[in-house]
């Protein structure tokens, strides 16, 4: 698949892109990962991306033209246009793999105080929000969406089971775990993951899980 992120702080999304699970993606040719400066479509010779409110009020607000600029020259008939903002849907791990389904994901960035309504009326598909709180700027949002996405193409992981356990996949957040030293001060491993007996191990994960879930979570038990 392909993900295009545009920012106005494209430094801030190239490192994390470069590392880890994402560079895997990239160096096996499972995912085509880039980020675009919006700048780079904006015209004078200031390169202007932002204005001044109309109607009064604080701060600035992202200018049409460069990111209908920006869009149009990525899109195709099979992009997903995706506005990372605090006002859009939460995102959730079933969002997360439905777009590792689709071939290929815009995910536009806001900043400032906000994005020309124009743009989420004629240029978005849809609206994003990685949870109720404000950042600075959408690019690191962006990230959290990209890192969950391509997690999930098959091959990207070492183990192809390890997306399908994690927190939130089965509805669930994820049991404990556990690795050596055996005993670590007086703290030691729980006798049934010594035991050898898968099923008894199972049915204790599956006890883990639930007990984490109604402690940290307990709206996903409905």
């Amino acid at each position: 698949m392909r993900i295009d992120i545009l920012t106005l702080f494209p430094k801030l999304c190239e490192g994390a892109l470069a590392e880890s699970m994402m560079k895997r993606a990239q160096e096996k040719g499972l995912a085509t990962l880039r980020v675009h400066n919006i700048r780079d479509w904006a015209t004078g010779k200031h390169l202007v991306a932002d204005d001044t409110p109309y109607g009064g009020g604080q701060g600035m607000v992202m200018k049409c033209e460069p990111i209908f600029a920006a869009v149009e020259s990525l899109r195709t008939p099979e992009s997903r246009v995706v506005l990372m903002t605090p006002a859009g849907r939460p995102f959730r791990q079933e969002i997360a793999a439905g777009y590792s389904q689709a071939p290929h994901l815009i995910l536009l960035c806001g900043h400032y105080e906000g994005i020309d309504q124009r743009v989420i009326d004629h240029l978005v598909d849809e609206e994003l929000s990685i949870g109720d709180y404000v950042l600075t700027n959408g690019a690191i949002a962006a990230l959290v969406v990209t890192d969950a996405v391509v997690r999930l193409l098959p091959g990207v992981l070492g183990d192809e089971a390890s997306a399908a356990e994690d927190s939130f996949s089965q509805g669930l957040l994820e049991y404990p775990h556990y690795t050596r030293p055996l005993t670590f001060r007086e703290w030691t491993v729980p006798d049934v993951l010594l035991s050898g007996h898968h099923a008894a191990i199972a049915q204790w994960r599956r006890q883990k899980a639930l007990e984490k879930t109604q402690k940290n979570r307990p709206d996903l038990l409905g």
